[in-house]
């Protein structure tokens, strides 16, 4: 008597595997672009970078190595003490006052009526050129019958204004203002998001148990906030620890030593110098000064961050 047989079938785990083989191709199809250009136009001229901070290099003579002389050479000289102190300065006063400025206005934004147009106002800015930033703020700025703020305090207040961006002792806080300005409506928009996520319903049980406005912003808009907030202070540090453009076009840092940051100075002997060893030396401690920072900052945030709402 006959008997029947039935058709076999492929295991299930090995389908289940050839399925994962098949959406790892494509997955690795979609990211090859991406992951060819990072290594294209960041790991390799990276490495490149390295390599040439220990070699002594013009462009077109013979390379020569030089071991840590050009670290050496940067770390005693003034104008990169300098620079790192002007970059320091920036810093200290951009962080700390723009983020601050964009927390009070992300919350008196918060729920009010027309927010949305409030939002385009304030970020406007950031979507400006930074040329047309730098171009207008000096005009504002400038030390002369055209200066628009010197102009508005002689007529108004009888005050001679100093030269904002000539005067080593005003041009930091000049920058630094106008950093503030371009920058405080992205600032403005992350906070505001971040506080959307803050159920309102902890704010009604903060009334309802007496909780001034004050305390309600102490107590529970800042501490929910805390992650955003740290989000935008390690974005913040960084931008202002590689500020170049914006300063380059409002200052130009060439004819004041005031205004020179750690990125002009990598600038400054690469392409006006052709020192491109000492370039990339400056550039890799550029790098290690925001890692030594960024890792403080990372550290800190067990005191300061609360992620459970």
């Amino acid at each position: 008597m006959a008997t029947l047989t039935r058709p076999r079938t492929a295991p299930a785990h090995a389908s289940a595997t050839k399925v994962r083989s098949r959406d790892g191709l494509w997955a690795a199809f979609f990211l090859a672009p991406q992951v060819l250009g990072l290594v294209v136009f960041l790991l390799v001229p990276l490495g490149f970078a390295f390599v040439l901070a220990f070699m002594q290099w013009g462009g077109v003579d013979e390379p020569k190595w030089v071991g840590f002389d050009n670290f050496a050479a940067q770390l005693t000289d003034p104008l990169f003490g300098r620079a790192i102190w002007n970059t320091v300065k920036i810093a200290l006063i951009t962080v700390p006052v723009g983020l601050t400025l964009a927390v009070l206005i992300a919350v008196a934004l918060n729920n009010l009526k027309g927010s949305n147009v409030y939002r385009v106002l304030y970020f406007m800015p950031v979507i400006t050129s930074s040329v047309a930033v730098a171009l207008i703020w000096q005009v504002i700025l400038a030390n002369d019958e055209n200066g628009v703020l010197n102009t508005t305090l002689k007529r108004l207040l009888g005050i001679t204004g100093p030269d904002w961006l000539g005067d080593p002792q005003w041009v930091i806080l000049s920058i630094a203002v106008v950093t503030i300005w371009s920058s405080l409506g992205l600032n403005v928009v992350i906070f505001m998001a971040g506080l959307q996520t803050i159920p309102p319903q902890l704010f009604e049980a903060a009334r309802i148990d007496g909780a001034s406005a004050f305390q309600i912003f102490r107590r529970v808009t800042l501490p929910l906030l805390s992650p955003t907030i740290f989000f935008s202070t390690i974005v913040a540090v960084i931008s202002s620890l590689q500020a170049f453009d914006l300063i380059y076009v409002l200052v130009d840092p060439k004819d004041n030593e005031g205004a020179q940051t750690i990125v002009y100075r990598v600038y400054d002997l690469g392409f006006k110098k052709f020192e491109f060893g000492m370039s990339s030396a400056a550039a890799i401690l550029l790098l290690l000064l925001t890692l030594i920072v960024t890792l403080v900052q990372f550290a800190a945030q067990k005191r300061f961050v609360h992620y459970d709402s």
